[in-house]
């Protein structure tokens, strides 16, 4: 496995005490606090608590008071209207709020989504002609849009309103559109710009609500569905992996409780397929682990909007068949999965040099367009460097489609853009990024794509780093010491679950193989007397014959604590991140105080 650099870094005692008695806190919630940049008082109050009165009125948000205006003259003037959706689990959470709440208008609305097989990203100038076509006067896009100035351009000529709401990047120029609603509008200055295709969603559904009540205090009805509209956004921000800060923090925890309430039938139909309906309490790890993969599965297999259709069904016999057929969907994926991987490392094996390559780029006709994208994520940060894995036409008449991920801070977007002249487009992020190539392109492009990597690579491919909240004992962690930190979440980005180093550990007995998969293990570990479970998901092959090996030897423990909740007991648990063998000359934590 690849080494990582363990960072301890040090605390200060008189901050940790001082924030801990003026905040009421434990000391041990204090430094976690201040490790997140967290030191006076109130804010501290405010962060645990995360009431959904800390969301700034809808209004503020740019482009909504405008969009409000469009849509209502829309819904009064009984026009066709369309929601055009995305294929992931953001775009269908998004589509099924704004859906839900102009049906409670009193409008007249349809939705559309892509097929992420057949149809192109976003909105489309082909698309914009068939809903014309189909007699639709209004189109209001989710979670996409922004990009689409063509699309546009065409909705104009044919006469159609169209209402933009995405948080997406610009293009080179904006849309023309009857109002565009966008946390990160140009010449606007709103304090949070990382809300999710669901976040300005339900924010805009907000206004229309109050709009329609003529009051901020919205109708009883209208509140009902609002509050259930809050879980909806918290699955599509959870798998929208944006920052879980601000009021993406407050719409999580708030929509959390929501799902165990309050869920929409087809969401409660969906919990007790995967066994999540008997929880009191839900985390933000069910949804990214649970919820949102089986919503996503629908997308990348082609059937969006059989997702949408789960999220705002009341007939209970259907939500029931489709939850039931989503978990199908999820299961296929999951096969497929497998079956890549499989593949693809068997090809790493032939067309790379591990130890020298910057970067793999691996293709079959074999593989399926919708899950490429996770097997690459799993192999980049398995081998830590950018992956590339292309799903070519099987007969060989249209372009591969290719997905990309980078693990380790290499660019890929600056990396493809070098490599542009091999392929018929490509674009992304940082982090993620897509293309489609030919055949005929393929050797051509692996060698100049490896190239443009090696050149970012110097410092920015150096070995992967932990950076520990706190050093603790196994007995520091028991359940009351949990259910403090708890306060802290929903944990995801720039607010991780914490992560805590445990020194001269011992196995109980070798670790053993979870599950029926092969890819996860769990061991009995124990320190001074207290012993503990610890798990090791997917990451079997790489660790699993070498702990059971030395399972004799003391080790250094990273993880992440959490509380496991079965059959209506809860235990904590730890979440291995990375381990070695101990050593006397291990640094420790150390107190500046």
């Amino acid at each position: 496995m690849t080494a990582k650099k363990w960072n301890f870094v040090p605390f200060d005692n008189g901050r940790i005490d001082d924030l801990s008695r003026r905040a009421n806190l434990s000391p041990l919630v204090a430094q976690l606090l201040l490790r997140r940049g967290i030191d006076h008082p109130e804010v501290a109050r405010q962060f645990l608590d995360a009431k959904l009165t800390q969301l700034r009125p809808p209004e503020e948000l740019p482009g909504v008071v405008q969009a409000t205006k469009v849509i209502g003259h829309s819904i009064a003037a009984g026009h066709e209207i369309l929601i055009h959706g995305d294929y992931d689990a953001d775009g269908m959470t998004a589509t099924a709020i704004l859906y839900k709440c102009l049906q409670l208008l009193g409008a007249r609305v349809t939705y559309f989504l892509p097929n992420r097989l057949e149809d192109s990203y976003g909105l489309q100038p082909e698309s914009i002609e068939r809903f014309a076509a189909m007699g639709k006067q209004t189109i209001i896009t989710v979670d996409c849009g922004i990009g689409n100035a063509q699309a546009a351009s065409r909705a104009k000529q044919l006469g159609l309103t169209l209402i933009i709401t995405d948080h997406h990047q610009f293009g080179d120029r904006l849309p023309e559109a009857a109002a565009i609603v966008h946390p990160a509008l140009p010449g606007t200055n709103y304090p949070f710009t990382d809300l999710c295709g669901a976040g300005v969603a339900f924010k805009l559904a907000w206004a229309l609500c109050q709009s329609q009540s003529g009051s901020q205090r919205v109708a009883q009805h209208l509140r009902d569905f609002l509050l259930q509209a809050v879980g909806l956004a918290a699955i599509g921000t959870v798998a929208d992996v944006v920052p879980l800060v601000d009021e993406n923090r407050v719409l999580v925890r708030n929509g959390l409780k929501m799902l165990v309430s309050s869920p929409t039938l087809g969401i409660q139909k969906l919990k007790e397929s995967t066994q999540l309906s008997g929880k009191q309490v839900l985390d933000a790890e069910d949804i990214a682990f649970t919820l949102a993969p089986r919503l996503n599965a629908a997308g990348r297999l082609g059937q969006a909007q059989l997702g949408v259709e789960l999220l705002v069904t009341e007939d209970l016999n259907r939500a029931t068949a489709l939850a039931d057929y989503i978990q199908e969907l999820n299961q296929t994926r999951n096969t497929l999965e497998r079956s890549i991987q499989i593949a693809a490392s068997k090809q790493i094996k032939e067309l790379h040099s591990v130890s020298d390559d910057p970067a793999f780029v691996l293709c079959s006709p074999s593989w399926h367009p919708g899950v490429i994208g996770i097997v690459a994520g799993k192999l980049a940060e398995k081998h830590h460097r950018p992956v590339i894995l292309i799903a070519q036409d099987k007969l060989g008449t249209r372009p591969g489609v290719g997905s990309a991920r980078s693990p380790n801070g290499i660019n890929l977007h600056q990396a493809i853009r070098q490599c542009r002249d091999f392929l018929v487009s490509g674009g992304g992020h940082a982090a993620a990024a897509g293309l489609t190539i030919q055949d005929s392109q393929l050797l051509a492009f692996r060698a100049a794509f490896l190239e443009a990597v090696a050149e970012q690579a110097s410092e920015t491919a150096a070995a992967p780093e932990l950076t520990f909240d706190a050093q603790a004992a196994l007995g520091q962690l028991d359940l009351s010491t949990m259910q403090q930190i708890e306060q802290l979440s929903p944990f995801g980005m720039q607010n991780s679950r914490p992560l805590f180093c445990a020194v001269g550990v011992r196995l109980r007995e070798a670790p053993k193989l979870l599950g029926e998969s092969g890819k996860h293990f769990s061991m009995q570990i124990t320190q001074h007397g207290c012993s503990m479970r610890a798990l090791a998901f997917g990451r079997a092959e790489e660790w699993l014959a070498d702990l059971q090996q030395n399972h004799q030897q003391p080790l250094d423990l990273a993880f992440r604590p959490a509380i496991n909740e079965f059959r209506g007991y809860r235990t904590v648990e730890l979440h291995l991140v990375d381990w070695r063998l101990h050593s006397s000359q291990t640094e420790l934590l150390q107190s500046v105080g």
